[in-house]
């Protein structure tokens, strides 16, 4: 597409409800006058509890019934976060067409407890529809005026526009995606922000109120048509026999008469005999049908009602009682109940499973109590594979100390190694603005578990001893920020730096180069570590000049770290938390891909340790040895081996190229170049950075696969036996992977509320991509000619090709 052309969607033409959601309240609530004294009383002090009323106008008239938000009462920041879906479509609107928010609190005495009201115009100047984030002032005392022109504009004046405002109208085209990103850039420019954000709160004071509401986007620009009426008159009305549309308001509503009907099919009195209903053949095969579903799949009122009325038959089928569990209504305490009575005498879950009952869809505590039950079974090692996201879905629970924070903190009591990485992802969150009491609490409550413990869970160390000693890991790493920050001030090169650093270590911190008790190590727990050798120490020549550090262990060993200060590695240790989770699923199935899940912890918002491993990146091999052949034959030389290299060696790239190349597919990873592939002396590559996932991608026309061309030569080329047995080996691990996608897409989905960048930014989107990458509409034998197919596609970007877009895939590797 040219950069003159224009491309964009017909209003006239999009038969979908309008959809916004509702953010959040922005200023201090105006204080309340009691109606005898008149005395002020201050807002927060009353606990208001808003809501916030959206009415439609066209053309100034009322247009559908009012929606509204549910209360919200945890002041002073009011957070509806709530998806609005009104019954009239985008078709149906009209270009002076305005949406009506009026924020009200049922907790003052008075009738209508008006807070405020704004209007806003779905369709801007130049006839586009509004699109991303719109802030609104609201009028005091006023309620929203649909009328056209409106008394209550949401807009700020031009005359009251300040910086404030104009920052706020870039991040919206910054989140839209018309702004370019730039990682580096964007991380100063939003620091700027806050501070210009903070000057001009503190000029203005707390006079505004302002609702934040975020309109849904399209692929393309939406431009105001009415349908039909600009491209042809209107017929005469003739005898004949015409159809006639006509809008009704009812439209996608719940029929009474049909509600009716399903609760009387539904009812207890129906129970005795369902017990005996059997599914026919061909409901037999649509039961069987619903059960593949994945758990992102919403079900449909026939569906539902089909899981229903052969629940009895479905108990001895472990997979159907998350997807009958999906068909309860559980607004009717009848049907709960029984609910409930089923799922205790149901074949029994796996663990897998579970997972999915903790996600936001099931609310019901009963419900989550049983998840929590089923994870019991697990062992300490599984149960580690999914701590990061049990620790998100704390989140979803109802109260401070539910069933799965009770159960995470008495797993926690006899496995140091749990108890570690438990209190490490909580106390990361401990800076949330919304979960910020329940990850306090949990934090809290795991202390005075622990503390209590007559015996450590490792020796003799009572447990004071043992909380004492996962302190001190805080305490090493707010030491190593203070030295990370110390070498970045020193002026000169790196070599300067690294001097530095060691004289740091030798003289005014030398209490790091011997600790005076033993620390545990945060990467791996049940390791001790007893200080820092200053010589081996080092830093990287970065823009945050990460230090890397070697440990000496209680066991006269070393270990050797990355430390890094000013940039968030949680994505990072998402990514390799679910490597690590995919080899241990391959190697279950007697595939060993000899990954390299290297250890990552995040132990802050923006700092955290990296395993170091001994490793050369693919830019500084070629460099130096201009192939990769020529690496391994320095230290895996073999005459009668293929290329000159030892079999073993060779299958060993063979395998660990085919496992990443999987991976990376599955989880969208981007910005792939020569320095972020590492390769190990015994011929293990692995890969490193991963700050775009899901589909995201910086360089333009990414190729499906992050294959490069130099990793196809070393294997002897696109026609080479060894570069088909990489070919068969990434078949065999993508269904491998796919047999456990629903394990996969679970974890996502608990991921859903966490801050990780490229997943906060849209989750259902994110999840739904990586549903995409599993192919899960085709059997086993269609998918390996499938991905066979994408391989092949890939490394024809790598070779010469007269096709532009094989072209621009080569591109990607320069």
């Amino acid at each position: 597409m040219s950069s003159n052309e224009f491309r964009f969607f017909l209003s006239c033409d999009i038969n979908l409800p309008v959809t916004f959601r509702v953010e959040r309240l922005e200023g201090t609530l105006p204080s309340a006058k009691s109606p005898d004294s008149g005395v002020d009383s201050i807002a927060e002090e009353r606990r208001a509890e808003l809501y916030v009323e959206c009415a439609l106008y066209i053309d100034g008239a009322p247009f559908g019934l009012p929606m509204r938000t549910r209360l919200e009462s945890t002041g002073p920041s009011y957070c509806w976060n709530e998806l609005i879906t009104l019954s009239t479509k985008y078709r149906d609107l009209t270009a002076h067409s305005q949406l009506a928010l009026t924020v009200r609190d049922v907790s003052q005495g008075n009738d209508d407890g008006l807070i405020g009201g704004a209007t806003i115009l779905l369709f801007n100047s130049k006839m586009q529809l509004k699109t991303g984030k719109q802030k609104l002032r609201l009028w005091l005392g006023k309620e929203a005026d649909g009328s056209h022109p409106t008394s209550t504009p949401g807009k700020v004046p031009k005359n009251e526009r300040g910086e404030l405002e104009r920052v706020e109208k870039l991040v919206n085209k910054y989140e839209r995606g018309q702004i370019q990103r730039v990682d580096w850039l964007d991380r100063l420019t939003f620091r700027a922000m806050e501070k210009i954000k903070e000057r001009e709160n503190c000029r203005n004071g707390s006079s505004y109120l302002y609702l934040v509401v975020d309109f849904c986007s399209f692929e393309h620009r939406v431009v105001f048509q009415e349908s039909g009426a600009n491209f042809l008159l209107p017929s005469p009305i003739t005898s004949t026999n015409e159809l006639v549309i006509v809008w009704d308001p009812e439209l996608g509503k719940i029929n009474p008469s049909e509600h009716k009907q399903l609760k009387l099919a539904r009812s207890l009195t129906r129970g005795i005999i369902d017990r005996d209903l059997k599914p026919s053949s061909n409901e037999r095969k649509s039961i069987q049908r619903i059960l593949k579903y994945p758990p992102t799949r919403t079900l449909s009122g026939d569906e539902r009602q089909l899981l229903w009325k052969f629940r009895f038959s479905l108990m001895s089928e472990k997979r159907a009682l998350t997807k009958f569990l999906r068909c309860v209504e559980w607004s009717d305490v009848q049907e709960a109940k029984q609910a409930l009575e089923l799922m205790g005498r149901w074949e029994m879950i796996d663990v897998c499973d579970a997972l999915e009952l903790l996600s936001p869809v099931f609310e019901s505590e009963e419900v989550r109590a049983y998840a929590v039950s089923v994870l019991g079974r697990a062992d300490d090692e599984e149960l580690q594979c999914y701590l990061l996201q049990l620790v998100q879905a704390l989140r979803f629970e109802r109260s401070d100390k539910s069933h799965l924070c009770q159960f995470l903190v008495q797993r926690s009591l006899s496995n140091i190694e749990l108890a570690s990485l438990f209190r490490w992802y909580v106390a990361v969150e401990l800076n949330d603005p919304m979960y910020a009491r329940r990850f306090y609490v949990t934090h809290e409550f795991l202390e005075e578990s622990i503390s209590k413990l007559a015996a450590g869970m490792n020796g003799d160390d009572d447990g004071k001893k043992i909380w004492q000693s996962l302190v001190h890991q805080t305490e090493l790493t707010a030491q190593l920020c203070s030295i990370t920050r110390d070498v970045r001030n020193v002026r000169g090169n790196t070599q300067k730096k690294i001097e530095k650093l060691r004289q740091l270590l030798s003289g005014l911190l030398s209490e790091l180069t011997y600790f005076e008790e033993p620390i545990r190590y945060p990467l791996a727990p049940s390791v001790l570590i007893t200080g820092i050798v200053p010589s081996e120490s080092s830093i990287f020549k970065s823009a945050l000049h990460p230090l890397r550090l070697t440990f000496r262990t209680a066991s006269n060993e070393t270990c050797k770290v990355m430390f890094k200060k000013g940039d968030d590695i949680r994505q990072d240790q998402l990514v390799v938390q679910m490597v690590s989770l995919m080899d241990r699923l391959l190697k279950a199935e007697n595939l060993d891909l000899h990954l390299t899940p290297y250890k990552v912890l995040a132990t802050g918002q923006d700092e955290g340790m990296l395993e170091f491993i001994p490793s050369h990146s693919l830019a500084q091999i070629l460099s130096e040895h201009r192939s990769i052949m020529s690496y391994l034959q320095k230290f895996h030389s073999d005459e009668h081996g293929p290329f000159g290299i030892t079999a073993t060696c060779l299958e060993t790239f063979i395998k660990s190229c085919a496992g990443y190349s999987v991976i990376t597919y599955i989880l969208g990873i981007g910005d792939r170049h020569l320095d972020n592939l590492l390769l190990r002396d015994d011929g293990r590559l692995f890969h490193v950075d991963f700050g775009f996932i899901l589909g995201r991608d910086p360089k333009p026309f990414p190729p499906p696969m992050k294959l490069c061309k130099e990793m196809v030569e070393a294997m002897g080329g696109a026609e080479s036996q060894y570069y088909t047995r990489f070919k068969s080996y990434c078949c065999e691990a993508y269904n491998i992977l796919r047999k456990s996608s629903n394990l996969i897409l679970n974890l996502f989905h608990l991921m859903a509320g966490s801050n990780i960048p490229d997943i906060a930014s849209d989750p259902e989107k994110g999840i739904l991509k990586l549903q995409e990458k599993f192919r899960l509409d085709l059997d086993d034998e269609a998918c390996i000619h499938f991905f066979q197919d994408l391989i092949n596609e890939s490394v024809s970007a790598l070779f010469p090709q007269m096709v532009e877009t094989i072209h621009r895939w080569a591109q990607y590797w320069r």
